[in-house]
């Protein structure tokens, strides 16, 4: 079965979030499974630079505003992937961001961008530009790539199936129904039955529509995004697609995320030699300036600082949660970027609690690593959550998750309440309210479990246990694959 998988980014060339990781790490696993599997990822300078032993395979010519793409076909150096780039200068040559300029507004002429994407990506699912090789399962990702779905359902392509993967529905490529006639489509999908969307028009919706069958990143996420409390304004789209629509849980690359064996960390540690966390925890204590006390609570966040992610759920609920003597001590390490206002108030916070709130914005991968390795519990408070790697990450390396129920949260984390602690089942906190108050709840029920230390090493342990290596993911997208194919289109 030869697959082509179409997106933005990929770890380790290209990464704002989870989207990356998925693309660094399915492809390997599909091909452990016996898959014959591409990529077609756009021509960004680190994707270009990235790719190893390019060829030219198509001079493609002036098409989307650029004077000139190429399409070329190289070797991902990490994982021996054969991947095409398309190269269009005009369009990609940037750095920074894939999606969005210096000053955080997307790039003016996206429209072009990831139409050109999703255009090469059809043609080459119809056989053009390489001779030598044609998928049977075209698989985009995400609405940069999702364009790709309605070209090929233009020109109907004999022997293709085309399948659509929702990493967050809240992203949805909608841009001005003046810029229609940049697409290179025929005024016919300018439709509300098309790609036509309250009076603008949607790459998102063209994967929904248009795929053959539509996957998100879990199982409980395929089900809420049919609702209208999740489905971001699509929810119809979604529940008129029916049994199209499932959901496959995201995986952990072991080579990547493995505490045993991971350079980024100050001490290597396993579920059998626990002793290194302790010294990952010190050591990331005095790397960020917090007092350095292996009894004090210490909890992360590694997010995107977003709405979407409850982080201002976190802001109101610390203040709350350090009015409890329990929580004497308590320390809290965040890391990443976003929203202005969010950053500018965790920053406030740092400056205002220091030794007990420390906070790194901006990008860091390997300070990513050594703050799931350090602290005791991660804190995922998410409105919704397509998947989440964060807390699979943390599960690994026995940072105990504290979630909201909702999506892939929901999906693998259980609650460590009375009956799942007497089973020994447990392996995180959950809260089920979007509010402050459920919050501090299940923070105060983490530390009172961190304060006894053998059920917090049966919860670690459990959490550690834990299988969500991609063979099964890999294992359950063959078949939908097989199944698409079968079927009639």
């Amino acid at each position: 079965m030869k697959v082509l998988h179409v997106a933005a980014e990929i770890f380790p060339l290209v990464k704002t979030g989870g989207l990356a990781d998925v693309l660094g790490a399915l492809p390997q696993a599909l091909v452990r499974a016996g898959a014959d599997v591409r990529l077609l990822l756009p021509g960004l300078p680190a994707i270009l630079h990235g790719v190893e032993m390019q060829e030219s395979v198509w001079s493609i010519g002036a098409i989307f505003g650029a004077g000139q793409v190429t399409l070329r076909r190289g070797t991902i150096a990490r994982s021996g992937v054969t991947a095409y780039v398309v190269d269009a200068p005009y369009l990609y040559k940037r750095h920074g961001n894939p999606y969005l300029a210096a000053d955080g507004t997307e790039w003016s002429d996206n429209v072009q961008r990831f139409a050109l994407l999703g255009w090469v990506a059809a043609h080459l699912a119809a056989g053009e530009f390489d001779a030598n090789w044609t998928p049977d399962v075209l698989h985009t990702h995400d609405w940069h790539a999702a364009m790709a779905c309605a070209y090929v359902a233009c020109r109907p392509v004999t022997g293709v199936a085309t399948v659509f993967t929702v990493h967050n529905l809240a992203y949805q490529g909608v841009f001005a129904v003046e810029d229609f006639h940049l697409m290179h489509l025929p005024s016919r999908l300018m439709v509300p039955s098309g790609l036509e969307y309250h009076g603008q028009f949607s790459f998102m919706k063209a994967g929904l529509k248009f795929a053959h069958r539509v996957t998100t990143v879990s199982p409980s996420y395929a089900r809420e995004i049919a609702t209208e409390a999740f489905g971001c304004g699509l929810d119809g789209v979604i529940r008129a697609r029916g049994a199209d629509v499932s959901g496959i849980l995201n995986g952990v690359d072991p080579g990547v995320w493995n505490p045993a064996s991971d350079a980024a960390l100050a001490a290597p540690y396993s579920s059998g030699a626990l002793a290194g966390k302790a010294v990952c925890k010190a050591a990331l204590q005095k790397e960020l300036g917090l007092v350095v006390d292996t009894k004090a609570p210490l909890f992360a966040v590694v997010s995107r600082l977003t709405q979407q992610k409850g982080l201002d759920l976190l802001l109101a609920a610390w203040p709350l949660l350090l009015q409890d003597t329990l929580a004497s001590g308590a320390q809290l390490v965040i890391q990443g970027s976003g929203d202005a206002a969010l950053e500018a108030a965790f920053a406030a916070a740092a400056q205002a609690h220091p030794g007990q709130i420390a906070v790194s914005l901006g990008y860091d991968e390997a300070l990513a690593h050594r703050v799931i390795a350090g602290a005791d519990a991660m804190v995922v408070p998410s409105r919704f959550e397509p998947c989440g790697l964060t807390q699979l990450y943390a599960l690994r390396y026995g940072t105990v998750p504290v979630v909201r129920a909702v999506g892939g949260l929901a999906d693998t984390v259980v609650d460590a309440n009375p009956h799942h602690l007497a089973q020994d089942s447990a392996t995180g906190f959950l809260f089920d309210a979007a509010e402050p108050q459920a919050l501090v709840g299940a923070l105060r029920r983490a530390i009172a479990c961190l304060r006894d230390a053998p059920t917090w090493a049966r919860i670690m342990l459990r959490g550690m246990a834990q299988d969500f290596s991609w063979s099964s993911a890999a294992e359950q997208y063959i078949a939908l694959y097989e199944d698409a194919i079968r079927r009639p289109k």
